[in-house]
C-alpha cells in the first residue's frame, strides 16, 4: 500500500516537473510574442500555461501586466496579488502591484508595495523610485517625493519622467519657479511629453497667467487626448475663469474614465454650488468622501452646502473638521471667516480671532517688501491704488463707484488694479474714473506687488477683504507704505501689514476696536451708494392690498433660524401679513423649499411666504413697490439691499448684534436719520416692526420723503461722503510723513 502511494507521488512529481518544463518552454514563446507586440497571443499562451500549472509565477505575473495595460484593473489586481503570493521575493511583482494600486487610487497600499520592491532590490531602476515618489505626492508628502525623484535623476540624468514628476511635487509646495524649470528640463529630453506640458500649464495657472495656461493645456491634450488628469486641470482653469459649462464638461469627461478622481469630484461639486444645484453638490461630495473620508476639500464643500441652506452651525462643524485635517488649508480658513459672520453668537472676539488665524497660518509666512524712499511732502498729490475684484457687477462696486466718481484728481492720483478675469459694463464705468487702469487679473502675487511698487503707490486700498477674488497675499507683502481695507468687506483682515479699516462708530464700536489689527477711521456711514433715480415713486402697498407686506431682499445665506423666528412672531402679530423673500439662490428648488419649510415650522402658512428668484437689477428695484416694510437679516445684515430699500422709500427694521457684520444695517439706517428703526435685541426688533406696521399714514409719508432725507445726510450725499474719505487718506499720509521724518532724524 505504502509503495503504491509513494509510486503515485513519484509519478506526480515527475509529471509536474515535466509540465513545468513544458510551461517554461511555452513561456519563452509568450515573451517572444510580447516583444513583437502580439498581445492577444501572449494572453492565450499564459492562460494555457495556467491551465496546466495554476501556480506558475511568470505566467500569472505577465497576465496581470497585460490586464493592467488593457485597463482591467480588478483583474490586474487579482493576478498581481496572486503573483506576489507565489513569489514574495519578486521586486517586479511588488512594484507592478503597486502601480495597479496607484491606478485604483489606493495610495497607501501602493506605497507599501513600492517600498517593498525597493527593499528587495536596493539598486532598483529609476522608474521604481519615481513611481514611489508619485505615490508619496498623492499622500501629501511632497518633500519626500522630491527626494525620490532626485535619486532617480542621479541614476538617469536624462530621465524626462523624473524631472516632470519632481516638477509636480514642487508645484504642490508652491515652488513654482523651480517646477517650471523642471518641466522645461523634461521637455528638453522629450519635447512631446504631455504631462510636462500640462505641468507648465499648471504653473501658469498658479501664477494667474491664464492665456499661457490655456494654450499649454490644449497642447498637452492634443498629445494625450482625453487624459483624465489633464482634463481635470483644464477644468480648473475654466472654473477659475467662471466658464462653468466648460468646467463641468471637463470634470464629467474625467470622471467618466476615472470615477474616483478626487480633484474632479471636488471641483465638479464646486461647479454645482456655483450654479445653485445644492443637491447635486452634496451628492458629489458624498462620493468624494467615500473615496477619501479625510478630504479637507470635501469637508469645506459640505460646509458651503449647509451654509447655503442657512445651517451655519453644521457648516462650521465641517470647516473645523477640515482644519483639523489640514490646519493651513486656505479655502477652509477663508470660508470660516466668511461663515462666522452669520453665526449669531460670534462676537468681535471670535471674528477677529479667525482673521488672526489666517495671518498666522498664511499671511505671516509671506516675505514683506523693502520700500524705496519717497517724497515725504504731506501736502503733495497722493497716489492711491485700489486693488479690487469688484470693478464689475457686484454689490461692493455700488459702494465704491460713487467715491471713485467724485475723487479730486488734482489732489489724488487714482490707480486701479482690476483683479477679476471678466469685465462688464460696470467695469467701463470704473475705467472712466481712473488715472491709470491696470488689468491685474493675470498678475501673480509677486508680479502685482512689483507693479504696485513701480507705480509708487502711497496708499493701497483693499476692497475685497476675505471674499472671493481677494488679493490679501499681496497686502501681506506690504508693497505700499500705507495699506487700508474698506468698501467691500470692511470687517478687518487680521493682517499685521494692514494699517487702517474704513468703518463708522456703530459698525465697529469703541469697545471692540482694540481687537482689530487695523486702526479704525470713521466715515459718516460704513458705505454709501449713488442715488437711485430710475425707480418711480410707488403707493404704500398695504393701502391697496388691505394687509402688510414685509420684504427681505437679501442672500438667503443671511437668513438665520433666529431671524425666521422673530419674523414669524411679527407676522403672527400683524394679522394677515405676508413676506416677500427675493434672492437669486431661490432659483434652486431645494433651497426654496427648505426656506419655506422653515417658516411653516414656525406656524406661518406656506401661501404667506412669497419667494422670488433672480431678475434684472431694474426689476429687482421695482419689486420694492410691493413691500411696506423691509426686515434686515441678522446676524449678517444687508448692505446694498438696505440702501436700495431706503431709496425706494421702504424703511428697514434693523438690529445691532455682537459683531461688525451684525451692525451694518443699523449703521446705514441710523446714518439717514432713522435711528428709531434700530433695535438692540429681538424683542425690540419685533416691537418696531409691529409698531410701524400699524401706522400706514406715517409709512406713506416716509415713503415719499425718504429719498430727499437720504440726499441731505452726509452718508447719502456722495460728494460729502467722498470728501470725508479723502480727508482720511490725507490724514493717513500726513501721519506717515511725520513718523517717517522722525525716523530719519533719529537715524
Amino acid at each position: 500500500m505504502q509503495s503504491s502511494v509513494g509510486a503515485r507521488a513519484y509519478q506526480n512529481a515527475r509529471l509536474e516537473k515535466k509540465l513545468r518544463k513544458q510551461a517554461d518552454a511555452v513561456m519563452s514563446f509568450a515573451i517572444e510574442a510580447l516583444g513583437q507586440g502580439r498581445f492577444d497571443e501572449v494572453e492565450i499562451l499564459c492562460r494555457e500555461i495556467l491551465k496546466e500549472v495554476p501556480d506558475h509565477f511568470h505566467a500569472t505575473h505577465l497576465l496581470g501586466l497585460r490586464a493592467f495595460d488593457g485597463g482591467w484593473l480588478e483583474d490586474a489586481q487579482f493576478l498581481l496579488e496572486r503573483a506576489v503570493g507565489l513569489d514574495p521575493r519578486s521586486p517586479d511583482a511588488h512594484g507592478n502591484l503597486g502601480a495597479v494600486y496607484f491606478a485604483l487610487e489606493r495610495f497607501k497600499d501602493a506605497r507599501a508595495c513600492q517600498e517593498k520592491a525597493i527593499a528587495l532590490k536596493p539598486n532598483c531602476p529609476p522608474i521604481t523610485l519615481t513611481n514611489l515618489g508619485n505615490t508619496l505626492l498623492h499622500l501629501g508628502l511632497a518633500k519626500e517625493a522630491i527626494e525620490l525623484h532626485e535619486r532617480a535623476i542621479r541614476l538617469k540624468p536624462n530621465y524626462a519622467d523624473a524631472f516632470c514628476n519632481r516638477g509636480m511635487a514642487e508645484l504642490m509646495i508652491g515652488q513654482f519657479e523651480r517646477a517650471g524649470v523642471d518641466f522645461d528640463r523634461a521637455l528638453s529630453f522629450q519635447p512631446r511629453h504631455a504631462e510636462a506640458i500640462a505641468g507648465k500649464a499648471m504653473v501658469s495657472l498658479e501664477l494667474r497667467h491664464f492665456e499661457a495656461a490655456e494654450a499649454a493645456f490644449e497642447a498637452s491634450l492634443a498629445l494625450k487626448p482625453g487624459s483624465p488628469r489633464i482634463l481635470v486641470q483644464r477644468g480648473r482653469l475654466h472654473l477659475t475663469l467662471y466658464r462653468l459649462e466648460q468646467a463641468a464638461a471637463d470634470f464629467d469627461a474625467a470622471l467618466a474614465q476615472s470615477p474616483r478622481n478626487e480633484l474632479a469630484l471636488c471641483w465638479r461639486a464646486q461647479v454645482d454650488i456655483m450654479v445653485r444645484n445644492t443637491a447635486g453638490a452634496m451628492a458629489g461630495v458624498k462620493t468624494l468622501l467615500e473615496v477619501n473620508p479625510q478630504s479637507e476639500a470635501g469637508m469645506s464643500l459640505l460646509a458651503s452646502c449647509h451654509a447655503n441652506q442657512g445651517d451655519i452651525a453644521t457648516a462650521l462643524e465641517y470647516l473645523d473638521a477640515a482644519l483639523a485635517i489640514a490646519p493651513d488649508f486656505p479655502e477652509a480658513i477663508g470660508y470660516k471667516i466668511f461663515v462666522l459672520d452669520y453665526l449669531p453668537e460670534a462676537d468681535f472676539v471670535v471674528q477677529q480671532a479667525a482673521r488672526k488665524y489666517w495671518w498666522d497660518q498664511i499671511g505671516a509666512k509671506l516675505p514683506q517688501r523693502a520700500l524705496s524712499p519717497r517724497d515725504l511732502d504731506p501736502d503733495r498729490r497722493i497716489v492711491i491704488g485700489y486693488v479690487a475684484s469688484e470693478f464689475r457687477q457686484h454689490s461692493a462696486a455700488y459702494t465704491l463707484l460713487p467715491v471713485m466718481r467724485h475723487h479730486d484728481h488734482a489732489k489724488f492720483k487714482i490707480v486701479c488694479y482690476s483683479c477679476w478675469p471678466l469685465q462688464d459694463g460696470m467695469t467701463e464705468k470704473f475705467k472712466a474714473c481712473a488715472d491709470v487702469w491696470v488689468d491685474a487679473a493675470q498678475f501673480s502675487d509677486d508680479e502685482l506687488a512689483d507693479r504696485i511698487q513701480a507705480d509708487g503707490i502711497d496708499i493701497l486700498i483693499d476692497v475685497s477683504g476675505h471674499t472671493t477674488g481677494s488679493r490679501l497675499h499681496v497686502f501681506s507683502r506690504k508693497p505700499a507704505p500705507i495699506q487700508v481695507t474698506g468698501f467691500g468687506h470692511a470687517t478687518g483682515t487680521g493682517l499685521q501689514t494692514m494699517d487702517y479699516v474704513l468703518a463708522d462708530p456703530i459698525f465697529i464700536p469703541q469697545s471692540a476696536r482694540h481687537l482689530l489689527a487695523e486702526k479704525v477711521y470713521d466715515l459718516p456711514s460704513l458705505i454709501t451708494i449713488d442715488p437711485i433715480l430710475d425707480v418711480p415713486p410707488s403707493e404704500l402697498p398695504m393701502l391697496r392690498n388691505g394687509y402688510v407686506t414685509f420684504g427681505v431682499f437679501n442672500r438667503i445665506l443671511k437668513i438665520s433660524d433666529e431671524a425666521i423666528r422673530v419674523w414669524s412672531k411679527v407676522m403672527r402679530e400683524v394679522a394677515g401679513s405676508k413676506i416677500i423673500i427675493k434672492n437669486g439662490l431661490l432659483d434652486d428648488p431645494m433651497l426654496r423649499d427648505g426656506l419655506i419649510a422653515r417658516f411653516v415650522a414656525q406656524g406661518i402658512a406656506e401661501e404667506n411666504v412669497i419667494c422670488m428668484g433672480s431678475t434684472s437689477r431694474r426689476e429687482h428695484l421695482r419689486a420694492f413697490a410691493n413691500v411696506d416694510i423691509s426686515l434686515d437679516t441678522f446676524p449678517q445684515n444687508g448692505g446694498i439691499s438696505t440702501w436700495e430699500s431706503l431709496y425706494a422709500g421702504v424703511p428697514v427694521v434693523a438690529k445691532l448684534g455682537n459683531g461688525s457684520s451684525s451692525r451694518a444695517g443699523g449703521s446705514i439706517v441710523a446714518a439717514v436719520g432713522l435711528g428709531d428703526w434700530v433695535a438692540d435685541d429681538d424683542e425690540g426688533y419685533a416691537a418696531i416692526a409691529c409698531k410701524f406696521a400699524a401706522q400706514p399714514a406715517h409709512l406713506a409719508k416716509l415713503r415719499a420723503d425718504l429719498p430727499a432725507q437720504i440726499a441731505n445726510s452726509p452718508a447719502g450725499n456722495v460728494e460729502i461722503y467722498t470728501r470725508e474719505v479723502e480727508a482720511g487718506y490725507r490724514q493717513f499720509w500726513r501721519d506717515y510723513c511725520a513718523e517717517a521724518s522722525e525716523t530719519c532724524d533719529v537715524a
